[in-house]
């Protein structure tokens, strides 16, 4: 069983799309969109609901305390790692979807998404970091890894020390960045799931995965 206890759940229903509390989650919630049990099954099509400021669907988890309450951490207080193993499952006509984050509390620009980009012409895909350097800067698109096939098993680790270098281990490769000073003293906070990089076409297109291992640590400093 992968533990929802530091999860709570967007999916794309209602305006704005609704917010599945964590003791909900760990009660055992699922519906057309998310199924928990030994796995994690995302799914989120191109016509659902949105979440404010949002322009694409996600059924996607974000990080809480168990009580419910949201968990945003500054790094410099802890190593911070989000682990994951998992297939895509689906892609939309895009290719594209978001398989975890480090998302800015408070800001529409993340620090860090991880993508998973499917080539039609290639029939498999790429996994790609779009990495803020600074809160204000445009994103650095990075491939860390290729030839990812859809329904393949692969891991992820998000890694961002204390001292502000971020490592991300995905498909048996590696890219790794040190933070500008200016994200010190951000709330962040983890995200993993399906979301959409897309929003038109039918309701049978979307973004699907299914989670193996999903497993968030903040590891303080001695």
């Amino acid at each position: 069983m992968i533990d929802l206890a530091t999860w709570n759940l967007s999916v794309p229903v209602g305006t704005p799309a609704v917010t599945v509390d964590t003791p909900k989650l760990v009660g055992g919630y699922q519906d057309g969109y998310f199924r928990s049990g030994d796995t994690l099954f995302f799914w989120a099509p191109v016509t659902g609901s949105r979440t404010d400021n949002a322009i694409y669907p996600r059924t996607e988890l974000r990080e809480t305390y168990a009580n419910g309450a949201v968990h945003n951490w500054t790094y410099t207080q802890a190593d911070n790692f989000l682990r994951a193993a998992l297939t895509v499952d689906q892609v939309p006509s895009s290719g594209k979807i978001v398989i975890g984050q480090i998302h800015c509390y408070g800001s529409t620009e993340p620090l860090l998404k991880l993508e998973y980009q499917y080539k039609e012409k290639t029939k498999n895909g790429n996994i790609v970091a779009k990495f803020r350097l600074t809160p204000t800067s445009e994103p650095e698109v990075i491939q860390i890894a290729t030839g990812v096939l859809l329904k393949e098993r692969f891991t992820y680790t998000i890694h961002l020390t204390p001292s502000g270098n971020l490592t991300v281990n995905a498909h048996e490769m590696q890219w790794g960045s040190k933070l500008d000073p200016s994200w010190n003293g951000k709330q962040l906070y983890f995200k993993a799931g399906v979301y959409t990089q897309d929003n038109t076409g039918y309701a049978t297109e979307g973004g699907a995965a299914t989670f193996y291992k999903l497993q968030i640590a903040h590891d303080k400093k001695a």
